[in-house]
């Protein structure tokens, strides 16, 4: 799915005129917030990305109910917080870090089930990328493993939550959505070298807070 150009030049007054397909999101966000706006500006946001974000949510949490309701959580937050949204940048990377922290949190609340798409590699065509849980150290298997697959596996969603935006934004858009580092660099505006080097420095940080809170591992 493609975006429209930011147009920084509409003023509020311009943006009402306008047919609702034509805005981009963040000039749906920002008409939302507008006082006494009365077109479907929220609706439109969430219709724009029903199909999208709830595949991703389903994927990530493994459990239709469980994505439905990150999915109403996250346009929520959206509407909730959207006025703390800086709209130079772009609306998509930050709608994503919105819906992969309520997944967590639902997951914490969930603990019965059990999340799967961090313990397997990245399967799209052409994968460019593993499992993340592949890429943390840790012992020999056996029957004395020290952690089983799915502690480590809730271990790194709780890191990559932690991490700095930037970082954690590389690693969902990689890692739990799929995309191809060309796809990333799209996404977020940025070089695909920077993608790189953010995954790079992410998996970095995973591995030595691993090392430093399972020094036995």
């Amino acid at each position: 799915m493609t975006t429209k150009t930011k147009d920084v030049t509409k003023t509020p007054a311009d943006l009402a005129l306008m047919p609702l397909e034509e805005l981009t999101d963040e000039q749906l966000l920002l008409m939302h917030q507008q006082e006494g706006a009365e077109r479907p500006y929220l609706a439109t946001l969430i219709q724009r990305y029903e199909r999208e974000l709830y595949s991703f949510l389903r994927r990530y949490l493994g459990d239709a109910t469980l994505a439905e309701d990150a999915f109403q959580a996250t346009f929520l937050q959206v509407h909730r917080k959207g006025h703390l949204f800086d709209l130079k940048r772009r609306f998509r990377p930050w709608l994503y870090t919105v819906a992969t922290n309520r997944a967590i949190d639902l997951q914490r609340r969930n603990k019965r089930h059990q999340a799967v798409s961090l313990d397997r590699a990245n399967r799209s065509e052409n994968s460019e990328t593993g499992s993340l849980i592949d890429l943390l150290p840790s012992g020999e298997s056996g029957p004395r493993e020290r952690f089983e697959l799915a502690e480590r596996t809730e271990w790194v969603r709780r890191a990559v939550a932690s991490l700095p935006e930037q970082l954690e934004q590389a690693v969902s858009l990689v890692y739990f959505r799929g995309l191809k580092y060309r796809e990333a660099a799209a996404e977020l505006s940025v070089p695909v070298g920077t993608v790189k080097s953010r995954l790079h420095s992410a998996v970095g940080r995973l591995g030595q807070q691993w090392r430093d809170t399972h020094p036995n591992s």
